[in-house]
């Protein structure tokens, strides 16, 4: 979880958006977004994590990735 920073809480707020009343509860935290790609055993064979949501794994990587992966069958 990412903990809104005090400074960034009224900004959310002039936009309407009311993280406590969606959390329900009075916190400030919002899910960290992430990537996994997963075979067809349930192993993940990549995975992307980062706290600033304006980063994600490029769409080409995940699509080279299920590319290699092994046919079943």
């Amino acid at each position: 979880m990412f903990t809104v920073p005090e400074e960034l809480r009224p900004i959310y707020q002039n936009f309407g958006i009311d993280i406590p009343a969606h959390n329900g509860n009075e916190t400030f935290e919002l899910p960290i977004p992430a990537t996994y790609v997963i075979d067809q055993n349930g192993m993940i064979i990549q995975g992307f994590v980062k706290a600033d949501y304006t980063q994600r794994l490029d769409p080409e990587e995940i699509l080279a990735t299920l590319k290699n992966l092994p046919v079943a069958v």
